[in-house]
């Protein structure tokens, strides 16, 4: 059934053919090569969710026809050892598998995908998530420097700022778009005031599957196993005092720092999704249903005002407006980009992020658009709201917003 216009009352009807998600599950979101997860590989991060999802939900492994798993900088990229981890976790060969790369919105598109896959009548139930270990491939990855030497003199500069750093377009936005230091230092503390409280009153564990992993002693190099059970990127001590303090990390003269910018994270997240008529047949309870996602091209050099120009598009899509969503979930690769597009928007600021977003909580590239997934759902069942909109800017110039809805 066509999404085109239907309106927010029939967003909110229920039919046999809606994509619905019956779990939404992650990792605790470490910090990179310090963090809980520094010694895993990517792989045992998304086999570890995968095989949660079984758990939780206790659905036959035979069901489930694709898994599509958003990632960047991994070798997972090649599905390979992505392959693998979803074998190790108890799915039968029978069960396809698939990466997908978008950049910073691979997890949410993932997602969109599955949801299209089942939409289109080419599977009944799937799995649409993402994993990233940027512990292990974040550096060299990110920014491709053996170019074909036509594309490095390229006339068309658009072309070259696509791999223009990423807090170069940060700063850019800031100064083109009047977001001056002290705003964006503002809005850092508040994101990790708001992680801090949330996780203090145990918010996150819905959505939180503990794992356990090795440790490798960085003095003594003895291994040994831990449990992760939390977010460990939060400040809980965090104030604007503090983050006024820190230098610019990007440019002398810029106001893009370390602690206004999101971490370099570990972490993976994973949904299964199936049609609603599927879920009823086998016994499990929605907990959200996907309406739509829209994508929108911005000028690579200002990436991060993605979100501003992707919201409008999905929510003229579905014929609702911004009244008509409770919760966005807006991922804050920078404090800068995240401030414009929650102004240009009209976005109420208590609506936006309530449990802290990634410059809090941190952004393991190909898995944040699952993780703001499983963030969301438990978020609008505690505010008793029914409409949720997840957004990001992604790296080389877009922007993806996807409509989920609370059952």
């Amino acid at each position: 059934m066509s999404i085109l216009k239907r309106g927010l009352a029939n967003i909110l009807q229920k039919n046999a053919s809606d994509v619905v998600f019956v779990s939404a599950l992650r990792t605790p979101v470490t910090r990179a090569k310090k963090g809980g997860f520094k010694d895993a590989y990517p792989e045992e991060l998304l086999a570890h969710v995968l095989r949660s999802t079984l758990d939780k939900t206790k659905i036959d492994p035979t069901k489930i026809d694709d898994v599509t798993i958003g990632v960047v900088l991994s070798e997972l990229g090649g599905a390979k050892a992505g392959r693998m981890a979803q074998l190790h976790a108890g799915f039968p060969y029978t069960t396809t598998f698939n990466t997908v790369n978008r950049q910073c919105s691979s997890g949410l598109q993932a997602i969109a995908n599955v949801a299209a896959h089942i939409n289109t009548g080419m599977i009944n139930v799937g799995i649409g998530g993402g994993v990233e270990s940027m512990t292990r491939n974040y550096g060299s990855r990110a920014i491709p420097v053996d170019l074909s030497p036509d594309l490095k003199a390229s006339p068309n500069q658009d072309a070259l700022d696509c791999i223009m750093p990423m807090g170069i377009t940060s700063e850019n936005v800031a100064e083109r778009y009047g977001v001056t230091r002290e705003d964006q230092d503002h809005f850092a503390a508040k994101s990790h005031q708001k992680a801090s409280a949330a996780q203090k009153a145990g918010l996150f564990d819905q959505e939180i599957v503990a794992m356990e992993t090795r440790w490798i002693d960085a003095e003594t190099g003895a291994e040994s196993r831990k449990v992760v059970n939390a977010d460990d990127g939060i400040r809980h001590n965090a104030s604007y005092e503090n983050m006024a303090k820190l230098k610019p990390a990007f440019k002398e003269t810029g106001s893009s720092t370390a602690g206004n910018s999101s971490q370099v994270s570990d972490g993976a997240a994973a949904a299964l999704m199936m049609r609603r008529d599927v879920a009823e047949s086998l016994g499990l309870k929605p907990i959200g249903k996907y309406v739509a996602t829209a994508v929108a091209g911005v000028k690579p050099d200002e990436m991060g005002i993605g979100p501003a120009l992707a919201i409008p598009r999905v929510l003229e899509m579905a014929g609702i407006t911004t009244a008509d969503v409770g919760i966005w979930e807006l991922n804050e690769a920078f404090a800068s980009q995240a401030i414009y597009c929650q102004r240009v928007l009209g976005l109420q600021e208590e609506r936006v992020n309530p449990k802290g977003g990634a410059i809090a909580l941190g952004h393991p590239l190909g898995a944040t658009g699952a993780r703001q997934l499983a963030t969301l759902l438990p978020e609008l069942e505690r505010q008793g709201e029914k409409m949720g909109v997840i957004s990001m800017c992604i790296g080389t110039g877009s922007g993806l917003a996807s409509i989920i809805v609370r059952e």
